[in-house]
């Protein structure tokens, strides 16, 4: 990871969609099978849309049935949390450790190995495919 992103709102408005900005920056949540990435599991890697940094590997996605793509586990040292209290529930945010984007929260619901389910905004993703 290089030095960490920062820019401005509006800065960020120029360079993103309005629904990536709504999701990354305003941490908003798509609609449920809704986004591009849901259904998606070809080889490669997931990356922030926001600042192009590496999230998660396509080996550790998996079919969750949530309406979000989940993953069992992040590359590492690319997120952070934080606790979040809004909507009236208790979770855990997860967020771009390189530009601090809104990317989805984590649950204690997931598969082994880690037991974990990373549920991420597919608007809040890019993807670099495999190479062969």
């Amino acid at each position: 990871m290089t030095d960490r992103t920062k820019k401005s709102d509006a800065e960020w408005r120029k360079e993103l969609t309005e629904d990536q900005f709504t999701v990354c920056r305003l941490k908003a949540t798509e609609d449920p099978f809704s986004g591009r990435y849901c259904e998606h599991f070809e080889p490669g890697t997931y990356l922030c849309v926001c600042c192009g940094n590496a999230l998660f590997s396509s080996e550790t996605k998996f079919e969750s049935g949530c309406g979000w793509p989940s993953f069992y586990a992040p590359l590492e040292g690319v997120l952070t949390e934080q606790f979040d209290v809004s909507l009236g529930m208790r979770r855990t945010e997860v967020l771009c450790a390189n530009c601090d984007s809104h990317l989805g929260h984590v649950f204690e619901d997931g598969p082994p190995p880690t037991g974990l389910r990373y549920c991420i905004n597919s608007v809040a993703l890019d993807f670099n495919p495999e190479q062969s």
